[in-house]
């Protein structure tokens, strides 16, 4: 009798879209809350047509289940893009076009089912693709002035090659490569102890979501933007203008310069985010 009883107790406490079970029926209510929304949003919302010059800035993420005779070539089977307000624009999951093989459940939360129909992966390509590049073509595109997008995220390089998409590196802003965010042996950090060290929260804790991560990488890469510098004319230590800063200079005076001068006249060898908006 007990038995029956618990058995019951757990089927109603069980989330029939993902099989989850709580210990609590309103725990239950609110998962299944969060299942809708998140469903409600699966896809291109009206087939891309949303405001084109709101979304100046857009943060990328990707979840990967396994393909090849091992299971470790990575696919990509979930994609999520949202706004700098954190609005999801476009999330689904992608029908990979090799057999999946491991389907990495314990963190990625994908059963077989949920790519049965979904969206062909040279659909989503096209879709980003075009969102991206906001109308102009992708040989035309440049830092400043134009439609096209600036693309934050976290490894993007591996993203962007399991997408098959292609886009120019100067619109590119990635979290695993950024200076002020990487090691000093200008190895990367993960984007979990990025998110725990600047913002102060943990995330991929148990079944990870892409959103979550696209959310944390635009969170960090707004944080970076704010940050107060000093504008120089020529900041870039690449400018031509820049190239023999130290030429005129010995080199015993340059070992007597205080930390303030050498500071003065240096210049950062890397594009520093803050620059995005100015």
């Amino acid at each position: 009798m007990d038995s029956r009883n618990e058995s019951s107790e757990n089927m109603r406490n069980k989330c029939a879209a993902c099989y989850r079970q709580f210990n609590k029926m309103e725990h239950l209510v609110e998962h299944m809350r969060g299942m809708l929304y998140r469903m409600a949003n699966l896809g291109i919302q009206d087939e891309m047509k949303i405001d084109n010059s709101r979304a100046k800035v857009v943060s990328l993420a990707c979840k990967m289940v396994g393909g090849g005779s091992d299971g470790s070539l990575d696919l990509c089977a979930r994609v999520c893009l949202i706004d700098e307000h954190e609005k999801i624009i476009f999330q689904t999951y992608v029908k990979p076009h090799l057999p999946v093989t491991n389907y990495r459940y314990e963190t990625t939360g994908i059963r077989p089912e949920f790519l049965r129909d979904a969206m062909p992966l040279r659909q989503v390509q096209r879709k980003i693709q075009d969102y991206l590049c906001n109308g102009e073509p992708i040989w035309q595109i440049r830092s400043r002035g134009g439609k096209a997008r600036i693309l934050v995220g976290h490894g993007l390089d591996h993203d962007l090659k399991c997408l098959e998409v292609e886009y120019p590196a100067i619109l590119i802003r990635d979290t695993a490569k950024y200076p002020p965010l990487m090691k000093t042996s200008k190895l990367s950090n993960s984007l979990k102890y990025l998110t725990k060290a600047y913002l102060g929260y943990d995330i991929q804790i148990g079944t990870q979501d892409p959103y979550e991560d696209c959310v944390a990488t635009m969170r960090l890469y707004m944080r970076m933007r704010s940050q107060a510098h000093k504008v120089e004319d020529y900041p870039m230590a690449s400018d031509p203008q820049n190239r023999n800063n130290f030429a005129s200079w010995r080199q015993s005076e340059l070992e007597r310069m205080t930390p303030e001068k050498m500071l003065e006249i240096s210049r950062s060898d890397y594009y520093c985010w803050c620059l995005d908006s100015k």
